[in-house]
């Protein structure tokens, strides 16, 4: 078992971030028409509007979410929150922000599959990361069940110790998992294996983040009379 965990926990971390940085290099180099978000909003806009607000709305509150909390050594924020408290703020945030995805994907992925428009433009790897990413919220979801049972957040402090021992390269990374859940490990395996695959999807177009958006002038758009 402790062969399997550092197979799992411990090396595939960095073959799937490998893959992703790599992958995503090679795509942007050669790939570069197949570079987009694919957009079915022409075909159909039935839901599309509430679907994707949601959908968006709540995987980038649960990215940076677990970007922060993983990621931040406890001493920063120890004199100031207790682990405990960081758990609570956690499980409200991300359970929120997990509804709305998951409320967000599903309308998505019904059009998908019910609108025949859209089902006739969408890919395999379309319905597929759609798939695997409500998956994923709702087996972040079900972690709540077993955190409401361990309020001392020691369990959190583990997994951010395991995410910091794999950005940071300290070793032993797996030894952190160790006695932890099974429904956080496969958490984490479906969430290494979406960021593996990430490159041959239309997640690329996360690194295009259209940021100058925010600051661009507004456009005027004259109805024909």
């Amino acid at each position: 078992m402790n062969y399997l965990d550092t197979l799992l926990f411990g090396l595939y971390p960095y073959l799937a971030g490998s893959v992703f940085l790599i992958g995503s290099l090679l795509r942007f180099d050669h790939g570069q028409y197949t570079w987009k978000t694919g957009s079915s909003q022409l075909l159909s806009r039935r839901r599309l509007r509430l679907g994707s607000n949601l959908f968006h709305i709540g995987v980038l509150t649960i990215f940076f979410g677990h970007l922060v909390g993983l990621l931040t050594p406890h001493w920063v924020y120890a004199p100031f929150m207790a682990a405990g408290t960081k758990q609570l703020v956690a499980i409200v945030v991300g359970g929120v922000a997990g509804v709305l995805c998951l409320i967000g994907g599903a309308i998505l992925l019904y059009r998908r599959f019910f609108d025949s428009r859209v089902r006739a433009s969408s890919s395999v790897s379309d319905n597929l990361i759609l798939s695997l990413l409500l998956v994923q919220v709702m087996l972040g979801l079900g972690t709540i069940g077993s955190a409401v049972h361990h309020l001392d957040g020691g369990v959190m402090l583990r997994l951010a110790e395991w995410a910091q021992s794999i950005v940071f390269f300290k070793g032993d990374a797996a030894a952190h998992l160790a006695g932890v859940g099974w429904i956080y490990r496969l958490h984490i395996l479906l969430g290494l294996t979406i960021v593996l695959i990430f490159p041959f999807t239309r997640l690329v177009h996360v690194w295009s983040a259209p940021l100058g958006y925010l600051g661009r002038r507004y456009q005027i758009v004259r109805r024909r009379a």
